[in-house]
């Protein structure tokens, strides 16, 4: 049998700032005609910065959705007509005040593909130099400083629930340990 699901009729639902939701009827592999709900994303980033004794750069800041302030790495939507590692750079730079080098591709992850087209990029560096911040207006976060072999620790205690921050911790974590990083 093919996977495959045709798009029979496409329905915006709500064109917001950054989300984009639609409803569509689809055809299904068997034939029968089903409905899709579907948030269209433009996409994120994320980087896992190293300093030289291997701590990471976090933020921490208040995600409006929960309800609670999440320890993260920087991310940020992709912006268009930069590619993933130049948001990637950017991100760093506006959220923690560093500029990296020796940027290393960690992959690509789908955070919810039953709902959402988003694909985050994720990335390791190293950190080259610090500088300010440079935060968004409306943005607001601290910068934390954690051994990455601390960070795995909390990833394995579920005390970091971001996904793309567990999969790039554990991704930097073995890379690093491989000797790619």
């Amino acid at each position: 049998m093919e996977l495959f699901e045709k798009t029979l009729d496409s329905k915006n639902i709500f064109d917001g700032r950054v989300l984009h939701i639609v409803l569509d009827e689809v055809e299904l592999p068997d034939g029968k005609k089903s409905k899709r709900e579907v948030v269209n994303h433009p996409g994120g980033v994320a980087v896992a910065a190293l300093d030289d004794s291997n701590n990471v750069l976090f933020v921490k800041q208040f995600r409006y959705p929960y309800k609670e302030v999440v320890l993260e790495l920087p991310a940020g939507k992709l912006e268009k007509g930069s590619s993933p590692l130049e948001n990637g750079k950017r991100e760093l730079l506006e959220e923690t005040g560093v500029i990296g080098y020796s940027y290393i591709s960690l992959g690509q992850i789908y955070p919810s593909p039953g709902y959402t087209s988003e694909i985050i990029h994720l990335y390791a560096c190293k950190i080259k130099s610090q500088n300010q911040q440079a935060l968004d207006e409306g943005e607001f976060l601290n910068v934390e400083k954690i051994p990455l072999s601390k960070a795995v620790e909390m990833v394995l205690n579920n005390q970091i629930p971001d996904a793309k921050t567990q999969i790039a911790v554990l991704k930097t974590d073995a890379l690093l340990r491989s000797g790619k990083i």
